[in-house]
């Protein structure tokens, strides 16, 4: 089950489980306000990401961390190991809002449980085999999302 399913496609599946929940919620100007954010705020973490690995000439494909040639540090990769899932829930909080269903948080969360168990864990086993040290020391620097 590890490395199987491409993040993007699991967040894809939690956006159409989102939209088929049950909406408890009263209508809610600031729901709108904080999907906004959320998406807007999604976007650019994810741009982010993509640039610096871009800039580094390496891989972004989730599925075979093996194709990794350097390990980024640089840019939103200070604050987080893990910008472009954090991108996805990111997006996943804006859908969220938008429908105005906070009953959906409840897949969010299921999101990132999933994403660091089957995608995230598997990827930093691979990461500290190949760069030992290097990895160790960013790890223990930078949280794997914000927290």
């Amino acid at each position: 089950m590890e490395l199987k399913l491409p993040p993007p496609l699991v967040a894809f599946i939690c956006a159409v489980i989102i939209y088929f929940l049950p909406n408890y919620a009263e209508p809610n100007s600031v729901y709108l306000c904080l999907a906004v954010i959320c998406f807007s705020f999604g976007v650019v973490v994810d741009l982010c990401a993509l640039w610096a690995f871009w800039k580094n000439k390496t891989t972004i494909n989730p599925l075979d961390p093996n194709k990794t040639s350097t390990l980024t540090r640089e840019g939103i990769y200070r604050f987080t190991r893990n910008p472009m899932y954090l991108g996805l829930v990111c997006l996943l909080l804006a859908w969220t809002f938008w429908l105005e269903n906070v009953l959906a948080l409840l897949v969010v969360w299921g999101f990132i449980t999933y994403i660091t168990r089957f995608q995230i864990k598997p990827e930093e086993r691979i990461l500290a085999q190949k760069f030992g040290k290097i990895y160790q020391e960013y790890s223990q620097k930078v949280p794997r999302w914000l927290w």
